[in-house]
């Protein structure tokens, strides 16, 4: 099935089971402030900027080991992040009862740790998935590499990659990293830094994908029927989000007006809100009833941004 015709059937798909994992929603309030002053931290907005400090609601928790690419489950109740020493680790909130999930066995560099987490299906015989899914760049060349969320020093394996298009071509198996991962189904979203692409995966029923659009550094939104991803527009990094959902004119620049670089998206729990680093600090916009709104300076600290469910 290709990409285009996913995204047709992608909302009918998903409708019955979305509920499986909903998670409360949070917002960001775009009219606090204007962009130029920094506002108060959104709820559950997180930002990791690569030392054992993590700003979470405002406040910055001392992790106690240095925190690289911090993500939530989607319950909010485990941190996966990358230590110091390159390994693998799940915590609690407060950076309590750290786990090494997966080891580095050195010479290697991983990065971007994303939960892929669906309900089991019975009906179809698919068991539950509560993994990791990371980047692992290995003499030179990145894949995406995947462990159990539950492992303790487990050892990580390579994901396969397959086409949904014959007429396509084999899909590129190594340079593929930023994975994301979201939706009821587990489904993930990754860039190509040889391509340029942004790459989906559904591996529910079978293990197929094709590539979306150009950018990089995609974040899978809540529902799986959109993706934010950063596309260079006249010299700056801008926000595209790409409908799943809709046949043509699916992507859309929701920052046309950027005079900085926009990176590293992600979304709310409830899909409203997406937040990304800028050289200033953490921003958001919020969708309104026309489109998304203007962007709004949330905090002057600059960071990794994640939202904590």
């Amino acid at each position: 099935m290709s990409a285009r015709y996913r995204r047709r059937t992608a909302a009918a798909v998903t409708t019955g089971v979305a509920a499986l994992l909903a998670v409360a929603g949070v917002s960001a309030t775009a009219t606090a402030a204007p962009a130029a002053r920094a506002v108060s931290v959104p709820r559950g907005l997180t930002i990791s900027d690569g030392t054992r400090h993590v700003l979470v609601g405002g406040r910055s928790i001392d992790f106690g080991t240095v925190v690289r690419d911090l993500a939530w489950n989607p319950s909010g109740s485990k941190a996966a992040f990358v230590d110091g020493h390159g390994n693998l680790v799940v915590s609690d909130p407060d950076g309590s009862h750290r786990v090494t999930v997966a080891a580095n066995p050195g010479n290697q560099t991983w990065s971007h740790p994303t939960w892929q987490v669906a309900a089991a299906d019975r009906t179809n015989g698919i068991p539950a998935k509560n993994n990791i899914i990371f980047a692992a760049r290995i003499h030179g060349s990145t894949v995406l590499e995947s462990v159990k969320a539950t492992s303790n020093h487990g050892k990580p394996a390579k994901i396969s990659l397959n086409s949904d298009d014959p007429e396509a071509g084999p899909l590129p198996q190594t340079n593929n990293a930023w994975p994301n991962a979201g939706g009821a189904y587990g489904t993930a979203v990754y860039d190509n830094t040889h391509t340029g692409e942004v790459y989906i995966r559904d591996d529910y029923l079978r293990q197929q994908g094709g590539a979306l659009a150009k950018g990089s550094e995609p974040a899978l939104a809540p529902d799986a029927e959109e993706v934010v991803f950063v596309r260079s527009v006249g010299g700056h990094d801008h926000l595209f989000v790409d409908d799943l959902t809709a046949g043509t004119n699916a992507v859309k620049d929701i920052t046309p007006h950027a005079t900085t670089d926009y990176t590293e998206p992600t979304w709310s729990p409830n899909g409203k809100t997406i937040a990304f680093r800028t050289p200033s600090g953490t921003y958001t916009v919020t969708r309104t009833a026309h489109g998304f709104g203007k962007p709004v300076k949330a905090s002057a600290h600059k960071g990794l941004p994640a939202y904590r469910g």
